[in-house]
């Protein structure tokens, strides 16, 4: 918390808006979406909760394909099953970590051989870093798929000067408490089509028909964000470009440090765009560095200091074991060797210093 987060609460709760609506949800989705660049938003519950309307709304059914990324966290292939569709993953690339285009391309024209059409496709920004969304914007134009972006982990970077969450038929963001902003829990849909962000609203709020008296014609979800939460969003979004700025400098101290080590290299920043470094991203060598991810982890763990691996790919995991998967183990080989190290926004010089300290010490 570095803002007026504190006082836009205190605000809220003095007004007497608890309730999953007021002022301070207007005056986000409002801040929101001037920031991100669609003209319209809806502040939700989480993030997963913006992945099922977003999915629900382009037209996703029971049955349908629905293409995304392999490396991500689960909830983005959960929200497609919320559904009944069925995700296919795609491996990533080494210039950026997220989808490969060329393999999208791949598996949309052998769908379109086959007399199959994929639902949409669902991109994920993933550990602050957009995606390629020039060939991937072309691909989904041109085979004609609705795109849908992921962009919970990555506010405030940019592609082409373009802000993460801007380039798909719906953005989607979480504000979970691990996220470069946070609201404790909440996640916010973000459109350029007012009728979509106007069909969330009314999704997320049980889809209760205009009437007096509580009518519903069809299936809602409980999925609004409350006016204490969006007064805290609306502070930590004042100091976006803070949280960025310290993200990147934990990134540039971990390189300034172990940039000359010997099997260690780093997540890279795709051309044309600028990473947030949400997450700081190492992959460890160990024949060159002398040994491998897990002791470094539990070296740090020893000293109250925590990491995890990488994203575990989808393709890997038992639950969408049955899934299609269409790869080169580009994702299977950063989740081998990756290692996320402390990120925060609060960390100071000395808290890296000593984090590679530990990585450091052989003893």
């Amino acid at each position: 918390m570095l803002g007026r987060e504190r006082e836009l609460l205190l605000e809220a709760f003095d007004s007497n808006w608890i309730a999953p609506l007021g002022p301070h949800v207007d005056a986000f989705e409002r801040e929101f979406a001037a920031r991100i660049g669609p003209g319209h938003a809806a502040a939700l519950s989480s993030g997963t909760a913006a992945l099922h309307l977003a999915l629900q709304i382009a037209g996703v059914q029971a049955g349908d394909d629905v293409i995304t990324s392999s490396f991500t966290f689960a909830a983005t292939a959960n929200a497609i099953t919320y559904l009944g569709a069925q995700p296919v993953f795609i491996d990533s690339d080494w210039s950026s970590w997220n989808m490969d285009p060329n393999l999208l391309r791949d598996e949309l024209v052998e769908m379109r051989r086959a007399g199959r059409r994929p639902a949409a496709v669902l991109t994920v920004d993933v550990l602050g870093q957009c995606c390629d969304y020039t060939a991937i914007g072309e691909i989904c134009r041109e085979l004609e798929v609705p795109l849908i972006e992921d962009a919970a982990e990555a506010l405030g970077a940019t592609f082409n000067d373009r802000p993460a969450g801007s380039f798909g038929l719906m953005g989607c963001f979480s504000f979970n408490g691990n996220k470069i902003i946070t609201t404790s829990g909440g996640g916010m849909l973000v459109s350029h089509d007012a009728e979509a962000v106007a069909r969330a609203r009314f999704l997320a709020t049980q889809a209760r028909d205009a009437a007096p008296h509580y009518e519903h014609s069809q299936v809602g979800y409980n999925y609004r964000l409350s006016n204490l939460l969006a007064a805290v969003g609306r502070g930590q979004l004042e100091v976006l470009d803070e949280h960025v700025r310290r993200r990147r400098a934990n990134f540039d101290r971990y390189v300034e440090l172990l940039g000359d080590c010997a099997g260690i290299t780093f997540m890279p920043e795709i051309p044309g765009g600028r990473s947030t470094r949400w997450l700081s991203v190492i992959l460890v060598d160990p024949a060159k560095f002398g040994c491998d991810r897990e002791t470094i982890r539990r070296r740090l763990e020893c000293d109250q200091i925590e990491s995890r691996p990488a994203w575990k790919p989808m393709h890997q995991q038992p639950i969408f074991a049955h899934c299609r998967y269409r790869g080169r183990g580009v994702s299977d080989q950063i989740f081998e060797l990756g290692l996320c190290l402390p990120s925060g926004s609060n960390l100071k010089e000395v808290d890296l210093d000593r984090v590679v300290g530990q990585m450091l010490n052989r003893s």
